[in-house]
């Protein structure tokens, strides 16, 4: 794209991103309404995470305030459950967003480079978001297929929409994808590195309550396995996370990863890429993308029955 394209991007503000003031979620039928809610975004986020408490004050926020170690399954559920709802909330999307900034008016403390951070200081709170770009990009290539570039561009946009939601200014978030790279090589040479956190979320050695979700039976079946179940588990989760972690950014944290790492990861891929696409609904959407979709569909139903009751007749 010329440089003049590109500010004429930057200039042309997608309006429909704002109802009323409010800011509204992604559109039906876009690039995320079709990712976020496909079980295989599930299999991205633990690299989403890792790459936000790179940052050196992300992390001190949820070293020493998060639940994470102590509920790490009701923390993964809340997170889940707030993704989903940005883009498939309708209305209570910006409600969300606001709940978010409330929960986080109180995080502050001293990084561990001494220096003081508050999680809605506008460069935290738009890192945490804008990590969900890269590696959804990245994800996609290896678990779906690779976006072209007006997907990749829509996917820029919608996620801009995301940032509106959780309260973030245009002003402190790079407006187009040419202005976005510079931006994120910036962060990767000056802030991102590795810290107590990442290191837990890597590691294969680390204490992990057994599932408290679910029913009781199955609960008390995963209580039962668990030192079993553990210990390959938690490989798998450092593996994903890891190899579905946009490269330069694996590599300013400083994780490693060998070719034949990724050639297994390749393969693997290549099976969950044909596997999902024929599995039935009900177990390729998460819950509220699925409810949506449904929704939404009726709603393209009903708007094309009241057009065709209100066609005139064609004539003989």
């Amino acid at each position: 794209m010329s440089s003049e394209a590109a500010q004429g991007e930057r200039n042309t503000r997608d309006t429909r991103g704002v109802r009323g003031g409010t800011p509204a979620p992604p559109p039906p039928g876009g690039v995320l309404w079709s990712l976020s809610g496909d079980v295989r975004a599930l299999l991205m986020l633990p690299a989403a995470l890792t790459l936000q408490v790179a940052h050196p004050a992300v992390g001190a926020g949820v070293d020493e305030h998060s639940v994470f170690r102590t509920d790490p399954w009701g923390r993964g559920e809340r997170s889940l459950r707030s993704l989903q709802l940005w883009v498939y909330g309708g209305d209570a999307a910006a409600e969300e967003g606001r709940r978010l900034r409330a929960l986080h008016r109180t995080i502050q403390g001293t990084d561990a480079r001494g220096r003081h951070y508050h999680a809605l200081s506008p460069a935290n709170y738009a890192w945490v978001h804008a990590t969900g770009f890269p590696v959804y990009r990245h994800g996609a290539r290896y678990l779906l297929r690779p976006l072209t570039e007006e997907q990749e561009r829509a996917l820029y946009r919608e996620w801009l929409q995301v940032g509106r939601i959780l309260g973030i200014h245009d002003r402190d978030m790079p407006q187009t994808i040419e202005e976005f790279w510079p931006y994120y090589r910036k962060m990767l040479a000056d802030e991102i590195g590795t810290n107590a956190v990442v290191e837990e979320l890597v590691a294969t050695d680390r204490p992990v309550p057994p599932p408290d979700r679910g029913p009781l039976p199955v609960r008390l079946l995963l209580r039962a396995l668990w030192p079993v179940l553990l210990p390959p588990l938690a490989r798998f989760r450092r593996f994903v996370t890891i190899g579905l972690m946009p490269p330069d950014a694996r590599e300013a944290i400083g994780l490693e990863w060998t070719d034949a790492q990724e050639r297994r990861l390749r393969r693997w891929c290549a099976v969950v890429r044909h596997v999902v696409p024929v599995l039935p609904e009900r177990l390729r959407y998460l819950p509220y993308a699925r409810r949506a979709r449904a929704a939404h569909r009726e709603a393209v139903r009903r708007g094309a029955l009241r057009r065709s009751h209100g066609a005139p007749a064609r004539s003989a």
